[in-house]
């Protein structure tokens, strides 16, 4: 018996002793997670999580390294091809192995438990509360600069507000998974009218002739020509701005009839996004030079004074509305993966338990939302973009990997969408060039980004591998989550990530039902 299987009988043995903490406490038997998410909930997790601050952060960094106004516009279209190839394999993944939790879950079944881990490891301690935490950032940002707007808002005032936030929507997220869904409906049409507004105002300055800056002999006009490896750090910033297109399969088990909503959220949002964020580029350099752009600290807003005059506050409460969503998605789905983790008995099983009426991963968010509060206090977190997006390709390219590896090693499995070859391998040489190239542009960057995903090998070992640990420590980890039930009023859920996993093991279909990509 491995370490994963052996914390798994001990989660089982768990769920047989809080038998009593359910009697007293009124709790049911069997709880399960809620399947209400929706085709349209589906598509607003998605374009929510994607429409965050990157669109707002990343146009600086993508024109600075990519040198001119021509080539950053081409990164964005290229960049939201890459997420469309890279969804489709998702999208096979996710209704192939239908268990929440997205790239882990999947590496985790597909190359075993250690490189699942590594994923998990590297996605809980930076991954995710970095991007929580430059959201939150930006949300306070731009919420308190009509409030000091001839100066950058105080250190102090944007941590305060920036942690407020996170823990109102912590708190929505643990009281009903409905609300938050809302919340993320709502805010999700609200930051596409916020980017319409942009569109708008930006194509009423083409038609008024007003595009000098996107005519070809100027748009590919470089002061100095970019090198392959700056091109590359070009696409880790746009890569920043769509990360997120594969937030929906981390709620796989809360889709409603995942299989069909599951590829249909993708194949409507990833191309929308990606329509959205190359006219919102060609309305920025519409209306301002790339000199301009360049020494923005808030492109939006340097946006609205130039051409919204009296109603240019609108643009920072648009920018403050959208990030606030962005915040809510990256909760909602976060916390999902620490829930997942912690059923493959990767994570403190405390965390792969939910509320027994709410049906909410209590445990989980409050995880996610402590270590990005940390994050918030550590000092300045722009920095750590470079860090999040190497660390999140690296993670994607080992993820598609894993598909064509699920070929290789399960020909017969039933597999409801099946993209084309072309698709992951196009998508793994687009991967290994820009890591590479990145690589020898910029080592420190990706160096640390390697070496944070690697501290987790001692761990894994230590604290999963390692079977034969003294009882003090069990009976201390069985005392902490019997407590933890008591104060969150948590259970585990009813189904059995082990029953997920035989279900995917059917292969007595065959390949007339299969759907081609």
């Amino acid at each position: 018996m491995d370490g994963v299987e052996r914390k798994r009988t001990e989660a089982r043995r768990s769920m047989m002793k809080d038998s009593d903490l359910k009697r007293d406490s009124g709790i049911p038997e069997r709880v399960t997670l809620k399947k209400e998410i929706g085709l349209l909930s589906a598509c607003t997790i998605i374009i929510g999580n994607i429409i965050g601050s990157g669109i707002f952060i990343s146009p600086k960094g993508v024109l600075e390294h990519s040198g001119s106004v021509g080539l950053a516009l081409v990164v964005w279209v290229l960049g939201g091809g890459i997420a469309a190839l890279g969804s489709l394999c998702y999208a096979e993944l996710g209704v192939t192995i239908p268990k929440s939790g997205g790239d882990y879950s999947y590496v985790t079944e597909i190359f075993g438990g250690l490189m699942g881990f590594l994923l998990l490891w590297s996605a809980v301690l930076i991954m995710y509360p970095t991007t929580l935490a430059v959201i939150a950032l930006t949300f306070s940002n731009y919420v308190l600069q009509p409030v000091f707007p001839h100066c950058v808002p105080p250190y102090i005032a944007t941590r305060m507000l920036s942690t407020i936030c996170i823990l109102f929507l912590t708190w929505v997220n643990c009281y009903s998974v409905r609300l938050a869904t809302r919340i993320q409906d709502t805010f999700t049409v609200g930051k596409l009218l916020a980017l319409g507004l942009i569109i708008t105002v930006g194509l009423v300055q083409i038609f008024g002739g007003n595009y000098e800056s996107l005519t070809p002999q100027v748009a590919f006009m470089f002061n100095k020509a970019p090198s392959i490896g700056q091109i590359a750090l070009a696409f880790l910033h746009a890569s920043f701005a769509f990360s997120g297109w594969n937030f929906l399969n981390y709620v796989t088990e809360e889709v409603v009839d995942p299989r069909r909503n599951l590829p249909r959220a993708i194949y409507i949002s990833i191309p929308l996004v990606t329509f959205v964020y190359t006219l919102t580029n060609i309305a920025y350099f519409s209306s301002m030079s790339p000199e301009e752009l360049l020494s923005s600290n808030a492109v939006a807003v340097t946006f609205g004074e130039k051409l919204l005059g009296m109603f240019s506050t609108l643009m920072p409460i648009s920018v403050a509305l959208s990030t606030f969503g962005g915040i809510n998605g990256y909760l909602f789905t976060s916390s999902r993966l620490c829930f997942s983790g912690a059923r493959e008995g990767h994570l403190p099983s405390l965390l792969a338990m939910i509320h027994f009426k709410h049906c909410t991963p209590i445990p989980a968010l409050l995880v996610c939302c402590t270590a990005t509060i940390v994050i918030l206090c550590i000092g300045e977190t722009h920095s750590l973009i470079n860090y999040v997006s190497f660390i999140n390709y690296l993670s994607y390219g080992v993820t598609i990997a894993s598909l064509l590896y699920y070929r290789w090693k399960k020909p017969n499995l039933y597999r409801p969408i099946k993209v084309s070859l072309l698709v992951p391998v196009c998508y793994l040489l687009f991967w290994a060039l820009l890591l590479g190239f990145s690589l020898h542009s910029d080592p420190l960057v990706c160096g640390v980004g390697l070496v944070i995903m690697l501290t987790g090998v001692p761990v894994y070992f230590l604290g999963v591998y390692w079977k034969d640990k003294p009882k003090c420590i069990y009976d201390f980890t069985e005392w902490a989550t019997y407590l933890g039930q008591r104060v969150f009023f948590v259970v585990y859920p009813q189904i059995d990530p082990i029953e997920v996993a035989e279900w995917t093991d059917r292969s007595s279909f065959t390949s007339k039902t299969e759907l081609s990509v």
